[in-house]
């Protein structure tokens, strides 16, 4: 007895066979029957107890159920003839399955013709019926219920429901036949299984009312089976479409969406189920014409086994697929094609194949449905669905719910792939615009990162280190609002930009606010007539010069750097905001400081410190945190900044950062003369350069030196105001004259004329030096002009 059953069990002799042929159980019931106690029984092997001679069917069970007589040997020495009813039962852990065998005994306890129970199981009805007795045994079925168990009535009276039908589901359904029973209230239970009598599994709302007699008292269960597989299977479908439409393509992810598709699938349609792409064409083309062998990729797989072990194929391995083949067939004939091991329509692939012949018999695999996956007029690759623990095969409505599950999942995983190429694209796009390497200068060490956002594709953030005339560099980073080719365009047209006005040599506030009036004008274009522009931007420009150790800076909505002195903790730098670029009409400010050699400024974007799981103070608090931890090395130090304030699946904005340690040029290394107003001295200042030169041993240098400073000082005093001021600058490989005067007027080059007396020095200028420019100052203006050294001069 136990809570599920709580009668005397003996009335149907039971015994439990593994699939070795080993007795595991053996009740009251079969020794009742044989005599045989269990001790004497249970471990032996089963075929002792039958007799082979005997003049009833071999027991040779196939298939889940099996029913037939059998000659039995008694435990007195004769003989017992006896129909058996065996269930086989699949392990769930590995272990071997097993065989319920059970048949009922005569003296049960059944009723007798008279009985209200045997008068309630004579109603006609169209509909099954099953009528079970106060112990849960069967009284009596009509004829629909027959047909439905597939054994005649006369065989199984004196069973109990879980005895006939030997699954979970007949047990469950048991155990609501007993709650009916014990408290006279009908309950509706549904199920979905394949009975004796069904060669596929049925839906079944099972109806369950108590039994009573004249005075009332529960006398048994009437249990009524109603058939509504059609409305059952067409919910299941109309909620599996449901389904695919949420849980596919919830990321821009190929392999993602794949798994998806079979995560849908399985165990709702298959049992296992394969997801095998098609390689995409260079640039985006269509594929040609499929014949085979088919070359695809495995993209995803999915099975009611833990662990795939079906599976013959790795994700990611590209396998050929011949004639034959489901895949191949499928996307050579482009339609859906359903086959069958018992057909012989997969002989040829599984002979050509052994690893998945090999599975077929290992797992029972029994038919398979491959689908091609198309979208928008391309094959994109094949989805294979296949069968071996539900028995029965693909249907038609099978191949249409699978046909739409994965119509939904190609547009999915077409919209995955046009997003790849794009962000690829705009990659590459973001790559090329950027600097490939930062500038050696003598000013700054400086190392960068760029990493696009993990989702949302690359946006418009880049950095820059611009060398400026007179030993200066220029540092930038700033970000385009937006992501994708537009954002990484604007940012290729801003950044174009920033290194123009930078040539010009003009001040951070003074850079920003023309870069404003470009961004205005890029709104106007982006938003057409009537209607406002979407291109936003911020900046940040610092120019630090290391002659005088001062860094000015600038920014326009962007984030302030961080700044770390020699031996000092990060603080952040005290910088007025500024406007966003593209607002227009607002003024920008800047702001001086000076910097001892060694110090770091660390610039970056707003991706690196704001996340939807953090503000910027929090942020700000980590990358202090992170820049404590300061390394000789300004490329360790990235990677730690970066690995500190990042998430390991990426961030949702793309990030800039950039790090520049500031170096100083010692004043051995810079030379300054005031200038009188009187060109007659010319001479003598060529003199003392050249003396200068000699003391650098830079005297390869004087020829080239003399003629540019004899003639940017004589421009100046000829045309410039007073006061006049020459100062040379060197480092290893550049010499850089520098004339300044109070006239902001500057000079421009001009190809002089046969008779004309001047404008022959600044061509010669040009010709001779690396490059030349002038810069306006808050006095005047300086003509600069940069001497290129050989290799090894000092």
């Amino acid at each position: 007895m136990s809570p599920d059953y709580p009668f005397d069990d003996a009335a149907t002799a039971r015994a439990v066979i593994d699939d070795l042929g080993t007795v595991r159980e053996w009740n009251a019931g079969a020794e009742r029957l044989l005599g045989h106690p269990a001790l004497e029984v249970v471990g032996r092997p089963a075929t002792d107890l039958l007799v082979s001679d005997g003049p009833d069917t071999v027991f040779t069970p196939e298939g889940p159920r099996w029913d037939g007589t059998v000659t039995l040997r008694h435990r007195g020495g004769g003989t017992v003839s006896v129909w058996l009813l065996a269930h086989h039962r699949r392990s769930q852990d590995g272990d071997p399955g097993h065989w319920l065998v059970v048949t009922p005994l005569e003296g049960g306890g059944l009723r007798s013709p008279g009985d209200p129970l045997a008068t309630a199981a004579l109603v006609q009805s169209p509909c099954a019926v099953a009528v079970y007795d106060e112990r849960l045994r069967l009284s009596r079925v009509n004829d629909a219920m027959a047909e439905v168990i597939g054994l005649p009535e006369d065989r199984i009276r004196g069973l109990r429901l879980s005895e006939i039908g030997g699954k979970p589901q007949s047990a469950e359904l048991e155990r609501h036949l007993l709650r009916v029973l014990t408290s006279g209230r009908a309950e509706d239970i549904q199920t979905y299984m394949r009975t004796g009598g069904e060669d596929r599994a049925h839906a079944w709302l099972a109806r369950m009312a108590p039994v009573t007699d004249g005075t009332g008292r529960v006398r048994g269960v009437c249990l009524a089976a109603h058939d509504f597989t059609e409305n059952y299977l067409a919910r299941e479908r109309l909620q599996l479409v449901n389904e695919a439409s949420v849980r596919i393509g919830s990321t821009l992810d190929v392999t993602r969406t794949a798994q998806e598709l079979a995560d849908v699938c399985v165990p709702a349609l298959a049992d296992f189920v394969s997801i095998d792409l098609l390689d995409p064409q260079e640039n985006g083309d269509p594929p040609p014409a499929l014949t085979a062998p088919v070359g695809l990729r495995r993209a995803a797989h999915q099975s009611i086994n833990p662990g795939c072990p079906e599976a013959v194929v790795k994700p990611g391995q590209l396998e050929p697929y011949p004639a034959g083949s489901p895949q191949a067939d499928s996307l050579v004939a482009g339609r859906t094609i359903v086959a069958t091991v018992s057909s012989g329509e997969l002989d040829q692939w599984l002979s050509w194949d052994q690893a998945r012949g090999e599975r077929v018999r290992e797992y029972g695999i029994h038919s398979t449905m491959s689908v091609p996956i198309q979208a928008r007029g391309l094959t994109l690759g094949v989805a294979v669905l296949t069968r071996f623990r539900r028995p029965d095969p693909f249907t038609a409505d099978d191949v249409l719910l699978a046909e739409e599950v994965t119509t939904r999942a190609a547009v999915c995983v077409d919209n995955a792939r046009r997003f790849s190429r794009e962000r690829e694209t705009a990659l590459a796009l973001q790559r090329s615009l950027l600097p490939r390497k930062l500038p050696r200068t003598a000013a700054v060490d400086a190392a960068s990162r760029y990493l696009p956002a993990a989702r949302a594709g690359v946006g418009g953030d880049w950095f820059d280190v611009i060398p400026l005339s007179g030993m200066r560099v220029a540092m930038v980073v700033g970000d385009v609002v937006g992501h994708g080719i537009q954002a990484s365009a604007t940012m290729g047209r801003l950044r174009t930009a920033v290194r123009t006005l930078a040539d010009i040599d003009l001040a951070p506030d003074e850079l920003l606010t023309h870069l404003d009036d470009l961004v205005v004008r890029l709104s106007a274009e982006a938003g057409g007539e009537g209607s406002p522009g979407e291109v936003g931007a911020t900046c940040l420009y610092a120019v630090y010069d290391p002659v005088s150790r001062r860094c000015t800076l600038a920014r326009a909505g962007h984030p302030a750097p961080l700044m770390i002195a020699p031996g000092g903790t990060p603080e952040l730098v005290d910088l007025p905001s500024g406007p966003p670029l593209g607002v227009g009409g607002l003024p920008f400010e800047s702001a001086e400081l000076d910097l001892r050699e060694g110090t770091v400024l660390s610039f970056f974007t707003d991706g690196l410190i704001e996340s939807r799981d953090r503000d910027a103070d929090a942020g700000h608090t980590l990358l202090r945190e992170a820049l404590s931890g300061y390394s000789e090395s300004l490329e360790e130090t990235c990677d730690r900044v970066l690995h500190a304030l990042l998430p390991a699946g990426g961030s949702a904005d793309d990030v800039a950062l950039l790090l520049a340690r500031t170096r100083g040029l010692p004043a051995s290394q810079v030379a300054t003369w005031h200038i009188p107003a009187d060109p007659a001295l010319v001479g003598p200042i060529r003199k003392q350069v050249v003396d200068q030169l000699g003391t650098w041993e830079l005297l390869e240098a004087s020829f080239t030196a003399e003629l540019v400073v004899s003639e940017l000082v004589t421009n100046a005093i000829r045309y410039g105001a007073h006061p006049i001021r020459l100062r040379l600058i060197h480092d290893a490989t550049t010499l850089i004259c520098e004339v300044s005067d109070t006239n902001h007027t500057a000079p421009h080059l001009r190809r002089a004329k046969t008779w004309d007396e001047g404008g022959r020095g600044l061509l010669l200028v040009a010709q001779l030096t690396q490059r030349w420019g002038s810069r306006h100052t808050t006095e005047g203006k300086t003509i600069w002009a940069e001497i290129g050294l050989l290799e090894g001069d000092d």
